[in-house]
């Protein structure tokens, strides 16, 4: 099925939960204070657009296209991009509410999360090889078996994770959020 094409447009103030936004593929469009809550945008594409203070927490992306997205200010609670199409997967996030996100099995290789909540996001298995956390509460994220090569965590805090279970090398800490490194051998730091 061959999706219709729209361009350079703004969206704003829409509540897609009522009237659903059309299947198509999105192009440089801007989506403004729109409420995509428990909406269903599988398959649907977006290409460089961006998103600012909408609501898409869990929605459903299965096999959703989403290349040089932002997304600003957004609630996206419970988003499955371990769901969406991983081809030229390519997103920022600023000021963002991620709770309990998966982005599982994920490449987001120099990604930039400045500023959001992570609580309880599965990056199990991401590659985030030089991509930035800046001042992120990452309480109960999940990093196992992720690439956290050259991955810049020096202003974000509540992170604990197992160094033996990911690769790290050349990642960036600050001093004060190393304790985070080594709550899994229970010892006391003081």
């Amino acid at each position: 099925m061959d999706l219709s094409y729209k361009n350079d447009l703004t969206f704003k103030d829409q509540d897609f939960t009522k009237k659903e936004l059309p299947k198509a593929e999105y192009d440089n469009c801007t989506f403004v204070n729109c409420n995509f809550e428990d909406s269903y945008l599988s398959s649907f594409v977006f290409l460089d657009s961006e998103f600012i203070d909408c609501n898409l927490s869990n929605t459903k992306i299965k096999e959703t296209t989403f290349k040089d997205i932002r997304f600003t200010s957004c609630k996206l609670v419970g988003m499955p991009f371990n769901t969406c199409n991983a081809f030229l997967l390519s997103v920022n996030f600023s000021g963002c509410n991620l709770e309990f996100a998966s982005f599982r099995d994920l490449k987001l290789v120099l990604t930039s999360f400045k500023n959001c909540a992570l609580h309880h996001t599965d990056f199990t298995a991401v590659n985030l090889t030089g991509s930035s956390l800046i001042e992120c509460d990452m309480k109960e994220a999940i990093f196992e078996n992720t690439n956290l090569e050259k991955v810049d965590f020096r202003t974000s805090y509540n992170f604990c994770f197992n160094p033996d279970l990911n690769r790290m090398k050349k990642a960036k800490f600050s001093k004060e959020g190393i304790h985070g490194l080594l709550q899994h051998l229970n010892i006391l730091i003081e």
